[in-house]
């Protein structure tokens, strides 16, 4: 819930901290920012627009393909490593939490923290919202100064999301860890060329590290691989809750999907990254 979280949170138009008063957000200065029925708050100032959001559709579509439990194995993973050096009390932030599938499982295994779950889409955080009691949903976009207190979470969470380095450096803590996952030229295998889907950057792992070079040193990194057997409705279904369901109609990525094997094995190749903030 957002009361879990306002203490984390900063008005997105003049710093200040935040309360909850009523229905809605408030700062000293008047600001106000209503709470949204299903349990979201849009933090985003007046002159911003969602551009790349999340659609209903995607969201759907990640909602099932999440809760189909092809991912479970990695969100495990991640809890676990992000959840050992967590305690009771501490705020983990979502940057680009969409449906909060993660950051749940992350919850879950640590008792008593709580979550931040922020993303441009306020139809994921509707999501995200409910996704468990203690996170507080927030839209806001990652490539602005974020409305987050400075130095006021123990973790990042980043998963296949944008990263802005110098906002994630302010708002962690300085003994906090950030944990990036980005998927690896092997992700997704024969899906990439026989569907016409986004290419992974062989060397983006790299261009990551430097991206973020300037405010985190990298502490480790670990592969995640596995293979899931898909039917060519999950195939669909994964296509569409990503980027290329953009560049794809409906009618192109079936009639592509319909020539593959019938279920159809499927690597998941990632690689989690844990960075330190530099002093």
């Amino acid at each position: 819930m957002l009361t879990d979280v306002v203490e984390t949170l900063a008005c997105p138009l003049c710093r200040d901290g935040l309360t909850v008063a009523d229905k809605s957000l408030r700062c000293a200065a008047g600001h106000s920012f209503d709470i949204a029925r299903q349990g979201y708050v849009n933090l985003l100032p007046g002159n911003a627009r969602a551009g790349t959001a999340d659609t209903p559709e995607m969201v759907r579509s990640r909602a099932a393909f999440l809760s189909a439990g092809h991912f479970g194995g990695l969100a495990d993973l991640l809890a676990e490593r992000a959840g050992a050096a967590l305690a009771a009390g501490a705020c983990v932030l979502d940057a680009g939490a969409g449906t909060g599938y993660y950051l749940a499982r992350l919850l879950d295994r640590v008792p008593g923290a709580v979550g931040l779950a922020i993303d441009v889409s306020k139809h994921s955080l509707r999501r995200a919202a409910r996704a468990h009691p203690r996170i507080g949903a927030v839209v806001a976009d990652l490539w602005r100064p974020l409305p987050v207190r400075t130095a006021a979470v123990e973790a990042i969470l980043n998963v296949f999301a944008p990263r802005n380095g110098a906002e994630f450096h302010r708002v962690l803590k300085p003994d906090g860890t950030l944990y990036v996952v980005t998927p690896t030229a092997r992700h997704l295998g024969r899906l990439i060329p026989d569907l016409g889907l986004l290419k992974v950057d062989a060397r983006k792992h790299e261009r990551t590290g430097r991206a973020l070079g300037e405010h985190f040193f990298l502490a480790g990194t670990e592969d995640y691989e596995t293979e899931v057997r898909l039917s060519h409705d999950e195939v669909a279904t994964l296509v569409e809750m990503g980027p290329s369901a953009r560049h794809l109609s409906p009618q192109e990525l079936r009639a592509k999907v319909g020539k593959l094997p019938d279920p159809v094995l499927v690597p998941l190749s990632v690689t989690i990254s844990a960075y330190r903030p530099r002093r």
